[in-house]
């Protein structure tokens, strides 16, 4: 089937959640969200991540969570995102989502003894790899508060003062310099052509990517219009990230109609080739209804 193919024929029949997915390609709070006043949606905004014991990751998602000009960023980006484009949503929900991903796909790796670029090159130690990750997941969408097209290169320029101002007194110089240009690398490279150079700008890509369960895809489509965009998308159920049998990272991605390959097959096989996580990550897909898993039980992707 074509990528433009518009599958609404009359004799198409869908059911009611897969109608409500395709209709409301967004979280309902971020939904809710476009319609308050700014200083109103900031202030619900919250980031929640697993810091474990790391200090400098604590005082970070304190001062992210009290920057209002961030979340100002965040907000203007959802609005351009679901109300001037109607297109998915690209509010702190995908934010908060993206870096719990990219932190798990992180620590998932050093436990299996995968050394991160800034341990490596750096001598720098896996807290500081944390660090990284997460400000280029929380930053890699600002751009969108200026314009969709172009948005990677719009989140550098706002994201570079202000990665300086939340490692401050946190980090000194040169360090601090090297961990922003970390992070500017981990942000330009999450784009469709994107060719990371480190495994932190790798993770953020491909956690990018897996925001996908729920209808949630990144792949921009219309409301309302059963496309094979909105129908794939509406067909992914739940994405789990576990150990894998023979690579360190399984990545689960439960479908409930085989339409959902097209999702795997074209969004996060681009985002995950490239990455330089492909020695490491498995993809499987389940098809999670009886009729399908006739045709299609197990889908495995190849990069």
């Amino acid at each position: 089937m074509d990528a433009d193919t518009d599958v609404s024929d009359p004799d198409v029949a869908l059911d009611p959640e897969t109608e409500e997915r395709i209709e409301q390609p967004v979280s309902a709070e971020a939904e809710r969200e476009t319609r308050l006043t700014p200083a109103q949606a900031v202030e619900r905004m919250r980031i929640n991540i697993p810091v474990r014991g790391n200090r400098k990751l604590r005082t970070l998602v304190e001062r992210v969570n009290g920057d209002r000009q961030l979340k100002g960023w965040w907000h203007v980006a959802n609005v351009n995102a679901v109300v001037r484009m109607e297109i998915n949503d690209h509010s702190w929900v995908h934010i908060q989502i993206v870096t719990n991903i990219a932190l798990k796909l992180l620590r998932q790796l050093i436990r299996h003894g995968v050394e991160p670029a800034v341990v490596r090159d750096y001598g720098m130690t896996s807290d500081d790899a944390e660090v990284v990750v997460t400000l280029g997941s929380l930053l890699h969408c600002i751009g969108m508060a200026v314009h969709r097209d172009g948005h990677e290169d719009f989140s550098l320029f706002l994201a570079e003062p202000k990665v300086r101002d939340l490692l401050e007194g946190l980090y000194g110089e040169p360090d601090v310099t090297v961990l922003a240009s970390e992070v500017l690398g981990a942000i330009t490279s999450h784009r469709e052509y994107g060719k990371p150079l480190t495994l932190e700008a790798g993770i953020v890509r491909v956690a990018d990517a897996l925001d996908m369960a729920q209808g949630r895809s990144r792949i921009p489509f219309e409301h309302g219009r059963v496309t094979i965009h909105s129908l794939s998308a509406a067909a992914i159920e739940e994405v789990v990230i576990k150990d894998g049998a023979d690579k360190p990272i399984r990545i689960e991605i439960l479908m409930n109609n085989s339409s959902g390959i097209y999702q795997i097959d074209g969004l996060l096989k681009a985002k995950l080739r490239g990455s330089g996580l492909e020695p490491y990550v498995e993809v499987i897909a389940h098809i999670d209804t009886e009729a399908e898993k006739r045709l299609v039980p197990l889908y495995r992707l190849e990069t």
